[in-house]
């Protein structure tokens, strides 16, 4: 479930990263910035009584690198052995 949140909040930043997109088509860019945003607030919306009050607190707040290191922190330690 929060793999495509993941994935969303990876895009975002890479997108804003992406800066001789923005300096060769600034509008395209950001379109595709407020699209991806406009994706994580639906993610949210869709899913906001199944995730942890912390991811709850990032997204609600715009955190989002806060919320992606807060989801990698979880899949790392999920993935750890025992």
């Amino acid at each position: 479930m929060t793999s495509e949140l993941t994935t969303l909040l990876r895009r975002r930043i890479s997108i804003i990263a992406d800066h001789a997109w923005r300096d060769r088509d600034a509008a395209e860019h950001l379109e595709e910035l407020k699209r991806v945003s406009e994706e994580i607030s639906a993610w949210t919306l869709a899913h906001r009584s199944s995730v942890d009050a912390q991811l709850r607190h990032y997204l609600a707040n715009a955190s989002f690198e806060k919320a992606l290191a807060h989801l990698e922190a979880a899949d790392q330690s999920r993935d750890a052995p025992l």
